[in-house]
Order: C-alpha cells, then sequence, then structure tokens
C-alpha cells in the first residue's frame, strides 16, 4: 500500500474519530434536554395551543414545531392529530415545515459544525419561510385541499412513526389496537414505564432509545463524510461545488429530497464537503431540501391532502433550499 493511500486513511480516521464524540454527545445532550421540556410541554398541550381560536398563532406554531418530532416523517401522525382537533390551517401548515427543520438536534449541529452565525441564518429562513407560507396558502384557501377523511379519527397508527416525541401511547398497543389496561410502554422499545419511575430515568430511556435508533443514520453520514474527507480531492469539489458554481445549489436542493438523508447523518457528511471546498450555499439547500420533504413524508402526507397540496408543500421546500443558498452565498459572500 503506497503511502499516499495510508495517508488518506489516517486523515479519515481522524475525521471519524473527531466527527463521532463531538456529535454523539451532542445529540444525546440535545436530545435529553429536549426530553426534559416535553415532560413540561407534551403533544397534548402543543396539539390545545394550536387549536385555540385565539388569534393566528403562526409563530407560536414555528417555535413549538422545533420541540417536536425529530423527522420529516414522524411529523405526519401529530398533523392528522392537529386536523381531528380542528387547528386553524395556516398555524397547522406552519408547524408542518418548521417541525422537521427547527429541531434543537439541527440547531445544535449547525452551531458546533459551522458556527453560530451560520445556525441563526439556517434558523431565521426557516422560521422566516414557514411562517409565511402558512399565511399564504391559508389566505389562498389551500385547506380545500386536504381530503375529507383526514379529519376522521385514526383507527390505526404507524409503529415506528411518533418515535422520538418521548411519549407513551396510553390504552393502545404500538400499532393501534385497542386493549385493556397495563403498564404504559413507549412505542418505541416498548419497555414497562412504571408511574413511581423517576422522571430523570424515564427521559434519559427515551434519550438512548432515540439514539439507538438515530446512530445507523450518523453512523452512515460519519463514515461517508470521513471518507470523502481522506480520499476525495479537494479541487474535483471545488469545481463542480465551490463558490461561483451558481448551478450547484439548485441541483443541491433538488437531490436533497430523494436521497432523504436525516439531519443527523447530512451535516456530518456537509461538514466534511465544506472542509473540502463545497460553498455553504449549495449546503445550506442540501441540509434544508432532505431535512424538510423526503420521498417516504410526501407518501404519507398523500392520504391527507389532494396533490394540488403536495406541489405546493414541495414547491415551499425547494424555494426555502435554493432560496436560502442564493442569499447565504449574497450575504456572507
Amino acid at each position: 500500500m503506497s503511502p499516499e493511500i495510508i495517508g488518506m486513511a489516517k486523515e479519515t480516521a481522524h475525521m471519524f474519530v473527531f466527527l463521532a464524540a463531538e456529535l454523539i454527545t451532542l445529540f444525546i445532550v440535545i436530545s435529553y434536554a429536549v426530553g426534559i421540556l416535553q415532560e413540561y410541554i407534551p403533544p397534548e398541550k402543543i396539539q390545545s395551543i394550536l387549536s385555540s381560536k385565539k388569534g393566528k398563532g403562526y409563530i407560536i406554531a414555528a417555535l413549538l414545531g422545533a420541540i417536536t418530532p425529530f423527522c420529516s416523517c414522524s411529523t405526519i401522525p401529530f398533523l392528522k392529530g392537529l386536523l381531528r382537533a380542528k387547528a386553524g390551517f395556516g398555524p397547522m401548515m406552519v408547524f408542518l415545515f418548521s417541525s422537521p427543520l427547527l429541531n434543537p438536534i439541527i440547531i445544535g449541529l449547525f452551531v458546533v459544525t459551522f458556527g453560530i452565525n451560520v445556525a441563526v441564518f439556517y434558523f431565521l429562513v426557516a422560521v422566516v419561510v414557514a411562517v409565511t407560507a402558512g399565511y399564504v396558502l391559508e389566505k389562498l384557501g389551500f385547506e380545500r385541499y386536504v381530503k375529507p377523511e383526514a379529519y376522521e379519527a385514526m383507527t390505526t397508527s404507524s409503529c415506528g412513526s411518533s418515535c422520538g416525541e418521548g411519549t407513551p401511547a396510553p390504552k393502545t398497543s404500538c400499532c393501534g389496537e385497542t386493549k385493556a389496561p397495563e403498564p404504559a410502554t413507549s412505542c418505541c422499545d416498548k419497555t414497562p414505564v412504571k408511574a413511581e419511575d423517576n422522571r430523570w430515568m424515564r427521559v434519559w430511556r427515551s434519550t438512548w432509545t432515540d439514539f439507538k435508533q438515530v446512530f445507523p443514520y450518523l453512523l452512515i453520514g460519519l463514515l461517508l463524510g470521513s471518507v470523502i474527507y481522506g480520499f476525495i480531492p479537494t479541487d474535483m469539489i471545488a469545481h463542480y461545488a465551490g463558490a461561483g458554481t451558481w448551478y450547484a445549489i439548485p441541483i443541491a436542493a433538488v437531490i436533497g429530497i430523494p436521497l432523504y438523508i436525516r439531519a443527523e447523518a447530512v451535516i456530518p457528511l456537509s461538514s466534511a464537503l465544506v472542509a473540502k471546498g463545497m460553498a455553504l450555499g449549495p449546503v445550506m439547500a442540501l441540509i434544508i431540501g432532505s431535512a424538510g420533504a423526503s420521498l417516504t413524508e410526501v407518501i404519507l402526507l398523500k392520504s391527507i391532502f389532494k396533490n394540488q397540496m403536495i406541489a405546493a408543500f414541495l414547491t415551499v421546500i425547494l424555494s426555502m433550499a435554493v432560496g436560502a443558498g442564493y442569499l447565504y452565498s449574497y450575504i456572507f459572500a
């Protein structure tokens, strides 16, 4: 094996160890903090707030979206609950856009990986676009594109769809079949939860369960990012996705949606790409596209929305991704 290959392998290993130690620690700490917060503001409380007829609650919807499900697909069951609770359509759409984009894991990873300025820029773009899109869609009457059956009570639920919220499903099994009362269990790990259990330990068990579910995605991102950092030539990435390459941003945004890499994986991957010369504009578009939507989420949304609403949803996410990429390139150039 040539000294050049050995050197690349060492760089790959060093990057993997560094990113793994940093991001795994960050994920666990932030997830635990979010779990404690959810003890005081459970999903039922959030649903009640968004269903209130007092004011439009667009900003509240965006901020509440930041403490709920960790990925785009897990937002869908909660969205169905808002529909059945007759929540305002505008705030509900704000929640749909903001929930997967503004969770504390993504914000924390942005701060550690790219710095506070990039994280603040990302947060403001996501909030402004989500609130604006929700308001505009409501004013344009897009509520008529919600399927009537979406307002009906669900008789089944996805076994894994609400994982990450850290709340058990009382009186039902993980997949929705009614059962006699029994000790509460987590839908994700089915571990009995005793009423007298310490709150802090209960949150820790939920945090550890979330981490075990996310770890494969995080590992994939770490491996890909480390290999890119160690073996892909800097000149090649800088040539095709560096500063001044105008087509890199829309391509990254379009690739992000079918790619569906969770934020826990795409951010370490993006960190390696930036280190090799990729501009932050395309990186921003890639992260928003992959975190904000996915083919899986679109399929799930088909049970709620008609095609016109699906098209509007994808248009908002793509516009947000492309717009954020170009805006970042313009402001921070």
